[in-house]
């Protein structure tokens, strides 16, 4: 069985909330593993890092992609950290 870890980082670093529904949305189907995720308020977004196989990463970064799309407002996001995005980059570690 082949995995792989995915390290996506959201813009949102400050609502324990939204960043709690984003992490809901990663792990719902249950076939990932949360290995960490990491919310820096001065930077304002939250590092996230999980391993499974690569379809279930796949489907689980999109699910939090979407959340994240879905609440965090960014003509209103302000933080220290360059972003382009509700999602701002999305590694996949074979």
């Amino acid at each position: 069985m082949a995995l792989v870890e995915c390290v996506p980082n959201f813009s949102e670093g400050r609502r324990k909330e939204v960043v709690d529904a984003i992490l809901e949305a990663i792990t719902k189907g249950g076939k990932i593993k949360l290995l960490d995720s990491r919310m820096d308020a001065d930077h304002n977004r939250v590092v996230v890092t999980f391993v499974g196989e690569p379809e279930e990463c796949l489907k689980a970064a999109f699910a939090g992609c979407k959340k994240a799309t879905e609440l965090i407002n960014m003509n209103e996001h302000k933080g220290e950290h360059p972003r382009i995005g509700a999602t701002d980059v999305i590694p996949f570690v074979p």
